[in-house]
């Protein structure tokens, strides 16, 4: 695949010159960023106004499922663009049932009913506000080591240093440790160790912090930016089973998860565990167009049979995003992209992984599976630790910088967090793609060997 315009040094400079004058970057210090002018993008690629053409590894922020541009979806939109483009969410619109039509098939159980909002935050917050309002209660454990947003809610309940700067203090959320064996908070030696213990010390929380006061467990079914770590054997059973005998809402929050990314439609199928409420957004239309929601269970629903949702959003189901969400599920169907990110998986990401991770020292775990895989970064694989310290910045993230300069400049575009970089490409990538990939990551990851010791 090649670029499909001619090098434009001059149009990229002044798409970057708008965009340093007015645009307002999430997460970033303005003055100190410097982001690449992107000139088109298709499949698994996306080119620069100089030519340069990069193998996107992080899929936007894990969204593109289906690649850039799949000519099924781009026309879906077209076509219902000139058909109705917009219309309010307290009508019922034929694509906008289609879609939740769809979705209810995919998704586990008896969450049957869909609540459309504009993105996996927004879908957050409403989960846990149908919690709270089904249980009567008020407090919401998560995980520290999570994403979920950075809405209100969302942040307060994300783990990361994200959080940081907007905590409240005060929002009714708990922390509490998730299993995470190869940094085992618990000291265990093995799976069923970890779960064991993580299961005991959710259960101690609880007891502190009342049963009766909690209203939801919400978790990231396999977490994703905090680092792709599948839950060990019996970890999610055993919080589904502590919520039923507390009366305690289960969310699992399948954002980043959902949609094939694990090579399944939902992550919950790899461990037969129904929540009450799941979250979804990014692959459910492969980003084309905002859109996320939350599918609810037939009792949470009951709840709001007589008695109003105290929730509501502008273009929640909006007409061009449900659309979008038609196509791409049939596009999944059809082209049986589900199935193939199992595939790639088991048999070129997983194994290729795993075989870079023998050759090369700064390399202390590989995990994952389907198309969402991690790498581990360390200086030292007997202490395990990390490449570059807990929320580096600066000079103190200088080798992972570097990790991530010899990437681009060997035409891939990597997804780093902190000291790992994780392989999340699109899908239906090729094997000849991901395999290029794996090239790149090969190269540059002799220059993370260069810090270890």
């Amino acid at each position: 695949m090649t670029p499909h315009v001619e090098p434009d040094p001059q149009a990229g400079a002044a798409v970057k010159a708008a965009d340093r004058a007015h645009v307002f970057h999430s997460w970033s210090a303005q003055g100190l960023i410097d982001p690449l002018a992107v000139a088109g993008a298709e499949g698994s690629y996306f080119w620069d106004y100089d030519g340069n053409r990069y193998l996107d590894f992080t899929s936007g922020l894990v969204y593109t499922n289906i690649g850039y541009q799949h000519p099924t979806v781009v026309e879906a939109i077209r076509e219902q663009a000139g058909r109705l483009a917009t219309f309010a969410p307290a009508f019922a619109v034929d694509v906008r049932s289609e879609a939740a039509r769809l979705i209810a098939e995919r998704t586990p159980g008896d969450l049957d009913k869909i609540f459309f909002t504009n993105g996996g935050a927004e879908a957050v917050e409403n989960a846990v506000r149908m919690a709270r309002l089904h249980t009567g209660r008020a407090k919401v454990l998560s995980a520290y080591r999570s994403y979920h947003g950075a809405t209100s809610t969302a942040i307060n309940l994300t783990g990361d240093p994200r959080r940081w700067p907007s905590d409240t203090g005060s929002a009714g959320v708990v922390h509490f440790w998730a299993p995470f064996p190869y940094r085992s908070p618990f000291y265990s030696s093995t799976q069923a160790e970890e779960s064991a213990r993580a299961l005991q010390h959710l259960e101690d929380t609880i007891a502190f912090e009342g049963p009766q006061t909690v209203a939801a467990i919400v978790l990231e079914t396999i977490p994703g930016t905090a680092g792709i770590m599948a839950p060990p054997p019996g970890y999610l059973a055993g919080v589904r089973e502590i919520c039923d005998r507390y009366g305690i809402v289960f969310v699992l929050d399948e954002v980043m998860a959902g949609f094939g990314r694990t090579g399944a439609w939902f992550a919950a199928e790899h461990y037969g565990v129904v929540p009450d409420l799941m979250t979804f957004a990014k692959g459910v239309n492969s980003g084309y167009v905002p859109l996320g929601g939350v599918a609810i269970s037939a009792e949470i629903a009951a709840t709001f049979d007589k008695r109003p949702y105290p929730g509501g959003l502008t273009y929640s189901g909006h007409p061009l995003a449900c659309a979008a969400a038609v196509a791409t599920i049939r596009v999944m169907g059809d082209e049986k992209v589900v199935e193939h990110a199992a595939h790639i998986g088991e048999t070129v990401l997983g194994p290729g992984l795993r075989e870079l991770a023998e050759r090369h020292p700064s390399v202390g775990e590989v995990r994952g599976l389907g198309a969402f895989w991690a790498l581990e970064l360390v200086r030292d694989r007997e202490t395990r630790e990390p490449l570059v310290p807990y929320n580096a910045s600066g000079e103190a993230a200088a080798p992972m910088a570097a990790f991530g300069a010899a990437c681009k400049k060997n035409g891939l575009w990597p997804f780093i967090n902190m000291n790992r970089t994780h392989a999340v490409p699109a899908c239906n990538i090729t094997e000849a793609e991901a395999k290029e990939g794996l090239a790149a990551l090969d190269a540059a990851l002799t220059v993370a060997d260069e810090h270890t010791v």
